[in-house]
């Protein structure tokens, strides 16, 4: 008969043995599936299924979706059992990488899906699948040879164009990859003022286009032809190329052509304004409209899946978090039937251990599923807030958008066709010699006015000077506008450069807004704005000695202006503290990552 202190252990060691004993089960079970090969074979089905999953994201633009399940994939596969799947794999996460504008990590995934096949191409060498392993050893190469354009690297760029257009061996799909090849080869001359290179790559591109008839990659070489012209100075030449390769597209409504169109009407535009032909304001108008066209297309695009991701997060987070919650349950009840079970052979012996172990593990049982339920409450509670964070983000990031839409509208569309008509009615005046009619007078004065009022529309909805100068004088600017007898607005600017323009629009915007509070609320008589640069963070810290207010308060958590300056810095992965004190004032400090400038490329068409 066991001692009480043994009891204890006698149970330990039961639950041990039945646990080897499951155990033992599963391992003979697996070994046997990895000896049969028809589980090898289900196993890459599997692989293979997984695969188009990632591909089907990607075509629907869900790129971080696509990532995620794709790197995931790439750990189950094994690269010498599987080595197209592999190549497939790398060369899919440097696209995903390519199109959120991570050059280096796609460059380094090419690089991997070069080497393989590479490799496989070696291995293959007396098998007719080695076209194709040459073909995706060349579409690796063009898409490394961009990524390092794309990072200045233009030697390097240059290097592995030229190992392209060294492969010795023909076919349909290889000659377009080597087209690809020339016409960036071109563009990167081009951008080194080589323009005679830079011609005779665009020519070899174009002709290997129209040898396959493909109309919208010999658009886009002719435009490459047509800007060395250009850079030439040689503008009726790059006239006559530009307008034969927009006859080549002019009908076609595919995104790809929409977007070879844009910049082909641009340039076309500029040639033309440049052999003072006026016509051009006809093709820059023309380039303008699919601008707009396509920027309308995105900006919905993007609301409608900021919302519906916002949706399906939240959906799938309470789906997860109820679907935790019920396997918990089942495998607790799972256990307490297993342990029941497996005790019920010994409940003559240790029936006193049973009941006193039951009623202990129900105790903990209760216990845990208290703790359980509290703490997805709290998950809840933290996925509704993120929520709302993200959905006033995306409003405010609307409202900016469409504020800087309308203003680029207005100035570079409405401001441009009141000018053109303006020097429309100047060239009618010279045709009166000097008897001008009293109406065209008057017709200028009011396109005068109202260009006026069309610059000053624009730049209330955005600042031109923060989009001509940067954030330090543009909030010079206003602190200039709101200073008066009453309050004393002062700036003060450290270290402050140019930043990446949506960046500074969004500082701008928050500052404006702590501004317009100063204004209407504090009656404060002196305000203080301090800019700093350092470490690679913005600090602002804007102060008055106004009347103050209760951080505690229920108006001031209530507070729109202030959830909405919350909101947009805790996007922006930056840091917000506000101090204040009934009839002190005010204190507001902001620190936010820099996001600096990008590097301003040539516009040139590249296939890449």
């Amino acid at each position: 008969m066991p001692t009480k202190s043994d009891k204890p252990q006698l149970l330990t060691f039961i639950g041990l043995y039945f646990f080897l004993s499951i155990f033992g089960c599963c391992l003979s079970i697996e070994a046997n599936n990895y000896k049969d090969y028809s589980y090898f074979q289900k196993r890459d089905s599997i692989l293979n299924q997984e695969f188009k999953t990632v591909k089907k994201l990607y075509s629907d633009e869900k790129y971080s979706q696509s990532l995620r399940n794709a790197l995931a994939l790439l750990n189950k596969i094994d690269t010498n059992k599987n080595p197209e799947l592999s190549y497939l794999c790398h060369y899919q996460i440097g696209e995903i990488f390519r199109k959120i504008n991570n050059h280096e990590k796609a460059l380094f995934h090419f690089k991997k899906s070069l080497e393989i096949s590479l490799i496989n191409s070696r291995f293959n060498e007396n098998n007719n699948t080695l076209p194709k392993n040459k073909t995706n050893y060349a579409k690796s190469l063009l898409r490394a040879g961009y990524e390092f354009f794309r990072l200045q690297e233009l030697d390097s760029a240059k290097n592995y164009y030229s190992k392209i257009i060294d492969l010795n061996f023909h076919s349909n799909e290889l000659e377009n990859v080597k087209a690809s090849a020339y016409n960036n080869l071109s563009g990167i001359y081009l951008y080194e003022s080589s323009y005679k290179t830079a011609r005779e790559y665009a020519r070899k591109a174009i002709e290997i286009r129209r040898k396959y008839n493909n109309k919208i990659y010999e658009a886009a070489a002719l435009g490459n032809l047509a800007s060395i012209y250009l850079e030439e100075k040689k503008f009726n030449d790059a006239k006559l190329i530009y307008l034969n390769a927009i006859s080549l597209i002019e009908k076609d409504t595919t995104d790809e052509a929409v977007r070879f169109k844009e910049d082909l009407y641009f340039n076309l535009a500029w040639a033309l304004y440049k052999m003072k032909d006026y016509t051009a304001y006809d093709y820059q108008e023309k380039s303008y409209l699919i601008k707009d066209d396509r920027r309308d297309k995105e900006i919905r695009k993007t609301v409608e899946q900021v919302y519906a991701q916002q949706k399906v997060d939240l959906e799938k987070e309470k789906t997860a978090l109820v679907e935790e919650q019920r396997k918990l349950e089942e495998a607790q009840e799972a256990k307490t039937s297993m342990l029941f079970g497996a005790l019920s052979f010994l409940v003559l012996i240790v029936s006193g251990v049973i009941i006193y172990n039951y009623k202990l593990r129900q105790k903990n049982l209760s216990l845990k599923l208290s703790e359980s339920k509290l703490i997805q409450q709290q998950n809840l509670e933290k996925v509704k807030s993120e929520a709302q964070v993200k959905i006033l983000n995306a409003t405010i990031d609307g409202k900016e958008t469409e504020r800087k839409l309308i203003a680029e509208i207005l100035h570079d569309n409405v401001s441009a066709l009141l000018s053109s008509a303006n020097m429309h009615l100047t060239a009618t005046k010279k045709q009166f010699n000097g008897d001008t009619p009293q109406e065209i007078e008057k017709t200028q004065a009011i396109i005068s006015e109202a260009s006026q009022k069309v610059r000053d529309l624009s730049h209330n909805l955005v600042s031109s000077i923060l989009l001509k100068f940067g954030l330090e004088y543009a909030i010079k600017d206003v602190v200039k506008k709101y200073s008066n007898s009453q309050l004393k607005l002062e700036v003060s600017a450290k270290n402050i450069n140019r930043y990446n323009q949506e960046f500074e629009i969004k500082i701008f915007n928050v500052i404006q807004e702590l501004i317009n509070n100063i204004l209407k609320h504090s009656k404060a008589k002196h305000a203080q704005i301090d800019l700093k640069e350092e470490r690679n963070q913005l600090t602002v810290l804007v102060k008055d000695d106004g009347v103050g207010f209760s951080t505690s308060s229920s108006s001031f958590s209530d507070g729109i202006g202030l959830n909405q300056v919350e909101a947009r810095i805790h996007m922006m992965d930056g840091k917000l503290t506000i101090k204040s004190e009934v009839n002190v004032g005010t204190s507001i400090h902001i620190m936010v990552p820099i996001l600096k400038k990008e590097k301003n490329l040539s516009k040139l068409t590249s296939v890449s």
